[in-house]
Order: C-alpha cells, then structure tokens, then sequence
C-alpha cells in the first residue's frame, strides 16, 4: 500500500519529552494522553506525527508515544516502561490484537461492528469501523498521517476488505490535504455508489460510509437495541432524536404496533425510511405501522399531547466541551421530563447520552432524580454502558450511558 504523496515520509529521530511529575504518575498508571501543559522540555523536531520518547526525571525511559503539535492532547501513548521499536511489524501486532479481542463478536447476522476503538486497543485517534466488506478508517488527529501506510497494510493484512475507505475529523483535513489525503476517499476498491448495506442482530442497515455521520452508522448501541426489542410487543413507541432508525427497527422486530420516528433531519427520516424498506421480508417489521415527524425534539416533547406506552430518547451530545458539562446536565433534566409526560401509564423510559464530559453517575442521577420527582411509582429495569466492540479503559473514553426505567 502505498499513499498519497508523502504520508509515509521518513520523520527525523524522536522527540525527546520531559513531563511533569504529576503527568508522569498518569502515564505510569495507563493514562493514554499527555497535555501540553504537563510537558516541561521538548527536544528535536517537533512535528505532528514524531515519536514521542518520554523520560523521567531521573531520565530513565518512561513511555513513547504520537506527538500532536497543535491538539491539546500533546502526545497519544503507545507503550509505557518498555521501549519498543514503533514499526510496520508494531502496527501489525496492535492491529491483531483489536482482531482477537472481537472475533466472537463478528458473524453473518452481524457484519457491522468497531474493530479498532482508538486508545482503548493501543491505537489513539484512529478507529476502524467494518460494514460488511467495507472497512471504515476515522482519524482524529494528525499524529497518523506520516504512518498510514504501514497501518493501512497491516487492516489490509488482518481483514481483507474489498475497499477500505478514510474518513478526517475536520481538525485535521487541511494537514491531510496538504499530504494528498481527503475526507472520504478510496484507499483502496472503489467507493460505493450508494450507501452500503450491512446486518446487525438481522435487521438490514444502510450506512453512508462517505459523507455520513462518524463512520456512517452508530454501532455502538448494538446491545440497547437488541434489548429494547424484548419489551415492545403489542406497545406504541416513539424514538425521540431517531436519526436512522435503529432502535425503530429493533422495536418493530419485537412486535410493537406502531413507530413513530421523531427528528429534525429529513435527510435522517428518509434513511430510516429506506432502512424500514429494507426489512419488509420480516412480517413483524412490515406489519408495524411506521409514523415520522419532522421536528425539534425537546420542542415536540415539550408541546405534543400524544402517548406512549415506550418512549425512547437518545440525543447527539449535547456536552462537546468541559464548559458545556452543567448546560448538559440540565438539558437532560428538561429532556426527561418532557418525555415522562408523553409516557402512558406504567411505560417504558429508555434514555441514553453519549456526552464523555457528563459522567455515569450525573446522567443517570438526572434521570432518576427526574423520574422520582412525577411522584408516581417507578422500578428501574436495566443500567448498560460501552458494548465490547467499543471498550472503555480511561476516563474520559467513557462516553456512552443508558438507562431503562417503568414509570406508573
């Protein structure tokens, strides 16, 4: 495999970084980020994508990592306490790994799941999503950009997709530009025509692998999914904030008489749309009765009159910053309470955020401190967190929470 231009040039000997002590204890005890204002000395050229090589203060090695020269996010560990030569065989092993740790996850009726999750399989800022025989690359920091050919080679290796395509978070498109790389481009195969068309659990999904959201599918609610279906015979649901579809699709599966997709995107409905076309085959999801509104969905909520007997409500972030974190908080307050009121009695709360800066303990706190406030009796039903396709082994990679509760 060989990129671009020169996304695989010759980079000058490592970056020699000097931390502070308390950066030191972080990254002793497995903390995969290095900010820039724990670092106290840099030596070398010191560009985005250098190796890293950290020392102590006692100058012994510590770690060695991906150097970030404009991301907060200084340096992405890659190995700490033992020095490691970071080659094309380094990349391979990583890739391997991710493999192994999922391949009893992977079968005919899933072939949509994460391979690679970023700092949670030794691969900071970069993850691997597959949509049948489409593999999907996400980068979030230009770090990778001088090493993508050998990583590229080893996905090649390890899956053999028949196209594997790259998609750049925007903070680093101009870099990747400037390298030869674009926001949706062919690594290698031709880019599909059309959305691609994957399975989960069964049920048929089309993911815009090019232009879509992340990767073009949200995999990581797999198993919330999986679960709603088992509550939703003979109920009507609504799927607040629905986007594709997913948990829609799931219920109807299970039995529900009717669906009603709520979002602000039309673009989104008509995917859930094209996603419910695609399963007509089963005759529980053709015999389901499909409604869509387009509108804002704390608005709907807030004004509707309508009833439910299941009530979903799974959010875009709704915290991108650390500022952001109480504004959030209070957000989901009013969220909850709105869907509450739209919930026949005795119905089914599913509430789910995918915000890293609200943590376990402050989203699922709203939600039932918002529940016990109605005065009605509640039992909650079920508590989940990250699938283990998207594992979660720091803090702030603990991003998605879900909750499910009977309210009445």
């Amino acid at each position: 495999m060989t990129p671009p231009e020169e996304s695989h040039r010759s980079l000058s000997k490592p970056v020699r970084l000097r931390l502070t002590a308390a950066a030191e204890s972080r990254v002793r005890s497995g903390h995969p980020w290095v900010f820039g204002n724990s670092v106290t000395e840099v030596k070398g050229d010191a560009v985005s994508g250098s190796l890293a090589v950290m020392f102590d203060r006692k100058n012994d090695f510590l770690a060695i990592g991906l150097y970030d020269a404009l991301s907060p996010i200084r340096c992405r560990v890659l190995s700490v306490g033992k020095r490691v030569l970071i080659d094309r065989a380094f990349w391979l092993s990583r890739i391997r790994e991710a493999f192994e740790r999922r391949a009893n996850i992977a079968s005919p009726r899933t072939t949509g799941l994460r391979w690679i999750h970023g700092e949670n399989d030794g691969m900071p800022g970069l993850v691997l999503d597959a949509y049948g025989s489409c593999g999907v690359v996400k980068l979030y920091t230009p770090a990778w950009l001088p090493h993508l050919s050998d990583v590229f080679d080893g996905i090649k290796a390890q899956f053999g997709f028949e196209r594997l395509v790259l998609r750049l978070s925007r903070n680093l498109m101009t870099e990747a530009s400037g390298r030869g790389w674009k926001d949706g481009t062919a690594v290698w195969g031709e880019l599909p025509p059309s959305p691609v068309v994957f399975s989960e659990n069964g049920i048929l999904f089309e993911a815009d692998v090019v232009r879509g959201q992340k990767t073009g599918f949200f995999l990581d609610q797999r198993e919330n999914r999986a679960w709603l279906e088992t509550q939703t015979r003979d109920r009507t649901v609504l799927n607040a904030f629905s986007f594709s579809g997913g948990f829609s699709l799931y219920a109807a599966r299970g039995g529900a008489r009717s669906v009603c997709d709520l979002d602000i995107s039309s673009h989104a409905l008509r995917s859930s749309g094209r996603n419910f076309d695609l399963n007509r085959a089963d005759r529980a999801i053709d015999a389901c009765v499909r409604q869509t509104v387009q509108a804002d969905a704390f608005e709907w909520l807030k004004e509707n009159r309508q009833q439910f007997d299941v009530v979903v409500v799974d959010p875009p972030s709704l915290a991108k910053r650390e500022m952001e974190r109480a504004r959030a908080v209070e957000a989901y307050g009013r969220l909850i309470r709105s869907a509450c009121e739209r919930l026949s009695p005795g119905g089914l709360l599913l509430a789910a955020s995918c915000s890293a800066h609200v943590n376990q303990e402050e989203f699922f706190g709203v939600v039932l401190d918002t529940v016990k406030r109605r005065g009605d009796p509640w039992l909650e039903l079920r508590r989940s967190g990250h699938p283990a396709d998207h594992p979660s082994s720091f803090p702030e990679a603990a991003y998605l929470k879900c909750i499910a509760v009977r309210v009445g």
